[in-house]
């Protein structure tokens, strides 16, 4: 019985994992209408396999992004920066 309710409910790691990767996807998503918006173009002109394409290129430079920050504030932290 406890094991189908720990199955039941999401661990805090798998909640906060889930909230990480739906804001990086939705900034992602914003980040790829403004990069279709500076080129043109509308949404509506690319099929969803495009759209995609484009959007993990942005998860891609968000993810990096994000790396970026975290390893020169631990740098900042230790004094190394």
């Amino acid at each position: 019985m406890l094991a189908a309710v720990k199955n039941f409910f999401p661990s805090r790691k798998e909640r906060v994992l889930f909230e990480c990767r739906s804001r990086i996807r939705e900034k992602a998503i914003r980040q790829a209408k403004a990069r279709i918006a500076l080129a043109g173009k509308k949404v509506e002109e690319f099929d969803s396999d495009e759209l995609e394409i484009i959007v993990m290129d942005e998860e891609v430079k968000v993810t990096d992004k994000l790396k970026h920050y975290c390893i020169l504030g631990l740098l900042i932290l230790v004094g190394l920066g």
